[in-house]
């Protein structure tokens, strides 16, 4: 596969890909926070029966950080100019957190785009009878208020090689029992040098505080609707065990014309992709191996 940086008029993308004539095409978008080396487990999978786009996301990675424009439909936007650069027709899209947002943003956008949509994310909106937290006007503004406090709060920590980081999430992860050799490349992409030969987050702080208050306000009801292709949920185990997301999820999966609903077995939010890669991956492949085929 080639990993290149790809301009998208003023933005430019970091890409793996590997277009093959002939084969279908599955565009692999990752989680907020994440980089396209997230997918090293999944995509081995994929190598030989599909082609495969996985890139970093505006703002992520070793892609651009423009100072605005972290909406969802911004950055299923500069997705849309992927696929037309790549000459890419239609494609299945797999989703996680973001990513999944982001895909249901470019399928309701693109429908002729959208072959059929993995949603690992995009299960409840943050606020709102089909939210996390519901209310009186006031009471989510409020709500809003706190969690506004609590993104300033958040600071770019500086590391002095990436060794040091890596180490220091290995160290969380081991003693959760949950570290294993699919952490490594992806956490060494997680961080940019500074001027001064020092490290901090790919993530800035600015990137991640538009994300998520743009998040906010987001209804993903009025993107269902517009689905037209088949649609997988993959709930995490908390997820599943939500009320509140649950119902959410029986009500997007009612708006579109196909969905299916399935669980793996221990999987956590967005980190199921590196603790579980193989389980994870076949679940997707067999999804995408009942869809009808077209040639991407």
């Amino acid at each position: 596969m080639i990993e290149e940086i790809i301009q998208l008029g003023q933005i430019g993308l970091n890409v793996m890909h590997s277009i093959q004539e002939g084969k279908e095409t599955v565009l692999f978008l990752h989680f907020s926070g994440g980089n396209l080396h997230m997918w090293n487990g999944v995509l081995p999978q994929f190598v030989e029966r599909y082609s495969i786009i996985a890139p970093d996301l505006r703002g992520h990675g070793k892609s651009d950080k423009p100072q605005t424009g972290y909406h969802i439909d911004d950055m299923a936007q500069d997705l849309y100019l992927l696929l037309r650069e790549l000459q890419v027709e239609r494609c299945h899209v797999v989703g996680s957190s973001m990513g999944a947002e982001i895909g249901l943003s470019l399928a309701a956008a693109h429908p002729e785009l959208v072959q059929s949509l993995i949603c690992e994310g995009a299960l409840c909106n943050e606020f709102g009878e089909l939210g996390l937290f519901n209310g009186t006007p006031e009471e989510i503004e409020q709500k809003k208020e706190i969690m506004r406090a609590e993104l300033e709060e958040r600071q770019e920590r500086v590391f002095m090689s990436r060794e040091e980081y890596v180490a220091e999430e290995r160290d969380g992860l081991e003693s959760e029992g949950l570290w294993n050799e699919h952490f490594q490349p992806f956490y060494e992409n997680s961080l940019q040098q500074l001027g001064d030969g020092r490290y901090t987050y790919c993530y800035l702080n600015r990137v991640r505080t538009e994300y998520i208050q743009k998040f906010w306000d987001s209804k993903f009801e009025a993107y269902y609707r517009l689905v037209q292709c088949p649609v997988l949920f993959l709930p995490s185990e908390a997820e599943w065990a939500n009320e509140r997301v649950r119902s959410s999820l029986d009500h997007f999966a009612g708006l579109v014309k196909q969905a299916e609903i399935e669980r793996i077995t221990d999987s956590i939010h967005a980190y199921v992709w590196l603790l579980q890669p193989v389980e994870a991956g076949q679940t997707l492949l067999r999804f995408i191996g009942r869809q009808p085929a077209v040639s991407g």
